[in-house]
């Protein structure tokens, strides 16, 4: 059984309306924050695709207004099933820009735990969004996207980042983290045992853990702002971790 849902999100960042639309509105400023790899025209009816994990999510551009509002619409599943985002961009006095974002479309049978992994996961994407606009904008990043599926339930999940990153399990925002690499950084969300984002003099990293049809997930979504490909390291602690 399917069933409609919209989720509304808003986020006031210290950055021009030029900025944002640039973050939300191109390929490269769009996988600044978000994950994967993303494929965006410049024009009503041109494709809003992502690509991660060795798949593609087709979606088409729905309304194009440059500087103000960008909205998407996922192809439809025989079952009626699909998902729209619109993000409203709008400047404020003093530099500073709001941007509004509406996601809405309709979900399959567990879609309350669909439901509930988006509400939870918007918010370290838009708090990447807040921290590659104040740290790095303009960059464009080196993309790692690592998922392990069956890593186990959050409990299990976040003991083993946790102390792999040198952390207490009870995480707070501000504090210190020696990465696997020996670079050193700063916590810049915590919401454990769901969500961890960590900046770097080079870049973002987030670790998620997710619920999906193949079993809880732990997933991996990096930027290296300094250009450096860390797929190859990110998979081998994956590895070495969680089997």
């Amino acid at each position: 059984m399917t069933h409609p849902f919209e989720l509304n999100q808003e986020l006031e960042l210290n950055a021009t309306p030029e900025q944002v639309w640039e973050a939300i509105s191109t390929g490269p400023g769009f996988d600044s924050w978000f994950m994967g790899r993303s494929e965006l025209g410049a024009e009503e009816g041109g494709p809003a695709n992502l690509s991660m994990l060795g798949h593609t999510q087709r979606a088409v551009i729905t309304a194009y207004e440059p500087g103000a509002r960008l909205a998407t619409r996922g192809e439809e599943s025989p079952d009626g099933r699909f998902m729209a985002i619109e993000y409203l961009v709008e400047g404020r006095g003093g530099g500073t820009t709001v941007l509004r974002l509406v996601q809405h479309g309709v979900l399959g049978d567990d879609w309350e735990t669909e439901f509930e992994a988006m509400k939870a996961g918007w918010p370290i994407y838009l708090e990447t969004l807040r921290q590659y606009l104040r740290h790095f904008a303009g960059r464009t990043p080196s993309v790692t996207t690592v998922a392990r599926f069956g890593a186990g339930g959050p409990e299990t999940v976040w003991k083993t980042v946790t102390e792999s990153l040198g952390l207490a399990q009870h995480v707070e925002e501000g504090e210190t983290v020696h990465l696997p690499d020996g670079s050193t950084g700063v916590v810049f969300y915590a919401n454990l045992p769901v969500n961890l984002g960590i900046r770097t003099a080079e870049g973002l990293y987030r670790f998620i853990h997710s619920g999906s049809d193949r079993g809880d997930a732990l997933v991996l979504g990096h930027q290296n702002f300094a250009g450096r490909d860390e797929q190859p390291a990110w998979d081998a602690w994956t590895t070495q971790n969680f089997g």
